[in-house]
C-alpha cells in the first residue's frame, strides 16, 4: 500500500470515527433516563453516543466569526467565575451574576455538580480524538447550561428542562439532545394527552433561533451586567407560554 493510499484511508477513518453514532448506547441511556429523570449523567451519555460530528460543525461555526475566533484563541474558563458565590453576590441585584447566584442557591447546583455528571467514564474515553478547540467547546457548552436556564428563564422543572432542551438543539444542533426532546415530547403526548406539549417546545427553539448563539459570548466579561438589558441585547425574548404555564397550571410542570 503506498502512502499516499494509506493516508486516504487514515483520513477516511478519522472522518468515519468522527461522524459515527452509536444508537444502542444511545437507547439503553434513554431508558435508565426514563426510569429515573433526575439521572442527569444519562443525558451526557445520550449526547455523547449520539453527537457525531456536531462539535466539530460548532467549532467551525465559531472560527468563522471575529467573535468566536478570539473565544478559541483565549479559551476562558467560565467555572471559577460561576462557582465563586461571595464574588456573585456581592454583584448588583437584577446582574446576571446575581440572577445565577439566585438560581443556583435555590436550587443547590453548581457549575462543579455538572461537570461530575458529565464525566462518569474516563476522560480520555470521552474525548478521544477531539481537537483542543473542540474539547474546549465541549466544556464550555456544560458548563453554561445552567446559565441558558437563568438567560431564558426557563426553570429546573420538566417542562422548563425539556423547553430549555429545544433551545440547546436550535442554538447548537445536536442529535442527541433532538432525540431526548422527540422521546419527552411522546411521553407527553402518551401520558399528559389533555396537555399539549409541542407549543413549549416549539417556543424553545424559536427563542433559541432568534437569540445570539450563547457559545459566543465571552460570559466572564458580561456577569456584573443587568440581565434584562443583556437580553434585549443579544434578542432573548422571553417564554411567555411557559411563564403562563408557571402561572396558570404549575401542575402541568410536573405532570409527565
Amino acid at each position: 500500500m503506498t502512502l499516499r493510499v494509506e493516508a486516504k484511508m487514515k483520513r477516511l477513518k478519522t472522518v468515519w470515527l468522527r461522524n459515527q453514532i452509536k444508537p444502542l448506547a444511545a437507547w439503553h441511556a434513554m431508558r435508565e433516563l426514563l426510569k429515573n429523570p433526575d439521572d442527569t449523567t444519562q443525558v451526557f451519555h445520550i449526547i455523547e453516543a449520539l453527537k457525531g460530528d456536531s462539535l466539530g460543525a460548532a467549532v467551525r461555526r465559531l472560527r468563522s466569526s471575529d467573535r468566536g475566533r478570539a473565544l478559541l484563541q483565549k479559551k476562558p474558563d467560565i467555572v471559577s467565575k460561576l462557582n465563586d458565590r461571595e464574588w456573585l453576590l456581592s454583584l448588583p441585584a437584577g446582574s446576571i451574576g446575581r440572577a445565577y447566584y439566585d438560581f443556583v442557591h435555590a436550587e443547590d447546583l453548581s457549575a462543579d455538580g455538572l461537570i461530575a455528571s458529565s464525566e462518569t467514564g474516563a476522560r480520555e474515553e470521552i474525548y478521544r480524538g477531539l481537537s483542543e478547540d473542540e474539547i474546549w467547546l465541549a466544556d464550555r457548552l456544560r458548563d453554561i447550561h445552567d446559565l441558558q436556564h437563568v438567560m431564558t428563564g426557563y426553570g429546573r422543572d420538566p417542562v422548563g428542562e425539556l423547553s430549555l432542551l429545544s433551545f440547546m438543539k436550535a442554538q447548537t444542533p445536536n442529535r442527541g439532545i433532538s432525540f431526548i426532546v422527540w422521546i419527552a415530547k411522546w411521553k407527553y403526548l402518551r401520558e399528559v394527552p389533555q396537555f399539549d406539549v409541542r407549543p413549549l417546545i416549539g417556543e424553545g427553539a424559536q427563542i433559541g433561533q432568534q437569540a445570539i448563539w450563547m457559545a459566543e459570548i465571552e460570559w466572564e466579561e458580561r456577569l456584573a451586567e443587568p440581565i434584562d438589558a443583556v437580553r434585549l441585547e443579544l434578542g432573548f425574548q422571553p417564554p411567555r407560554q411557559y411563564q403562563r404555564l408557571r402561572e396558570q397550571a404549575p401542575q402541568l410542570l410536573f405532570a409527565a
